[in-house]
């Protein structure tokens, strides 16, 4: 076991997977320190799904209460096309016999669940904002995080969760140059109606080329409404260099969605009635062949930033954070930790990466439409048998490590 006594590591961003991090470290007896660019803690973003190898972890970080007071229990996968009409529904979470539930959450309440166990259990003092990280130096005992317009902070190892447009990443990669586009641009909102389906569906409709949106509640209220989360997906060409809080304009994406008027929901409605609408493009990063240099390596989208689809985003984050945690507990030297978590979870992360760039879980919906051409079918058991539809979901869970006998381990 390691001896933590003498070790500080530094975690560069309290996003997601920078605050898993740290409260796994803290619950194994290990040293850590959190350092945010932003000034202090805001709930932003929309919709994120947390899937059981997720939940795994933040269960055995005593936090599933919490997640269950703020989120909602997904019931089932469910897809449809374009049309309507449901190609496959399959259970997701406990009701698809995982011993950990699926949550559909506000990315601003699983942050601040997490923000708020840091603060109880490690106390204020173990987050230090305004501290933008710009670069690193180290030698063969310590690494030193640099931060722009304060102190720089000494410590044993540098953990980089600083997101998707992470300082130390360009400073390990300064050739990588801009992301990759893959020529889609999303759109989000959030509205407040009454449940539809089971009321705890995750409701994938239509492919990107004919019009795509995944819609799943994220907030139960107590008149019986629910916040649903909804996004699409539409060819762009023309490359915005978005923040993750532009706003976007029901004009721009509104047209293939204008005759979803489904017995099951009204999808017109549920865009005009949005609380707020955002939209970016859809960006991910070619993977890298190395996280870690020294004393210092990557984690979450500064490790391997990916299209948002699945729920793997998150995720991924939080099974890094699980993998660093384990490997600081299990070597004595905490460069021979980071190393190991790297080749545990490098090649995984990078699959993932492409793989939801081919065939994310929607693949599905896409399979059906090339062989309908784009047209309504009488019987789905007439287009395709129900086990080929399951193989490709459960490909795809295999590739992202949550197939039921994975989690299970």
């Amino acid at each position: 076991m390691a001896d933590p006594s003498q070790q500080n590591i530094l975690i560069i961003g309290g996003g997601i997977g920078g605050l898993t991090l740290a409260l796994s470290l803290h619950a194994r007896g290990i040293k850590c320190s959190i350092f945010e660019a932003a000034s202090k803690f805001e709930p932003l973003g929309v919709g994120i799904n947390m899937l059981p190898h997720a939940i795994k972890v933040l269960s055995k970080l005593n936090l599933e209460t919490e997640l269950y007071r703020y989120g909602v229990e997904a019931q089932e996968f469910a897809y449809f096309n374009r049309h309507g009409q449901v190609i496959i529904t399959e259970p997701c979470g406990k009701f698809a016999g995982y011993d950990y539930p699926h949550f559909s959450i506000h990315r601003g309440d699983l942050h601040k669940v997490l923000y708020d166990a840091v603060i109880d259990r490690m106390g204020p003092n173990s987050i230090y904002f305004n501290h933008s990280c710009s670069g690193v130096t180290q030698n063969d005992r310590t690494v030193k995080a640099l931060f722009e317009n304060t102190e720089s902070h000494t410590g044993s190892v540098v953990i980089a969760a600083d997101g998707f447009h992470s300082n130390i990443r360009k400073s390990l990669y300064p050739h990588e140059g801009e992301p990759h586009y893959g020529g889609i641009n999303m759109w989000r909102g959030v509205t407040i109606q009454k449940p539809f389906l089971t009321g705890a569906s995750v409701t994938r409709i239509g492919t990107v080329d004919a019009g795509k949106m995944t819609i799943y509640p994220i907030r139960n209220f107590a008149d019986g409404t629910q916040m649903i989360n909804w996004v699409t997906e539409q060819p762009r060409s023309d490359f915005k260099k978005n923040d993750w809080a532009t706003v976007g304009h029901i004009e721009d994406f509104i047209g293939p969605f204008k005759k979803w008027n489904f017995d099951w929901l009204d999808i017109p409605n549920l865009i005009n009635n949005a609380e707020f609408i955002l939209e970016y493009p859809m960006l991910d990063r070619d993977p890298i062949d190395k996280w870690t240099f020294g004393r210092v390596t990557l984690m979450g989208d500064a490790a391997h930033p990916m299209y948002p689809r699945g729920g793997n985003g998150g995720a991924q984050a939080i099974l890094d954070a699980d993998s660093l945690a384990n490997n600081f507990e299990k070597y004595k030297s905490q460069v021979r930790a980071i190393n190991t978590y790297e080749n545990e979870r490098r090649t995984i992360a990078n699959k993932i990466v492409l793989t939801n760039r081919q065939q994310p879980p929607d693949h599905i919906i896409e399979k059906v439409e090339t062989l309908t051409n784009g047209l309504p079918f009488d019987k789905i058991e007439d287009v395709i048998n129900r086990e080929e539809l399951l193989a490709i979901t459960e490909r795809y869970k295999n590739i992202a490590q949550y197939s039921i006998e994975k989690v299970s381990n």
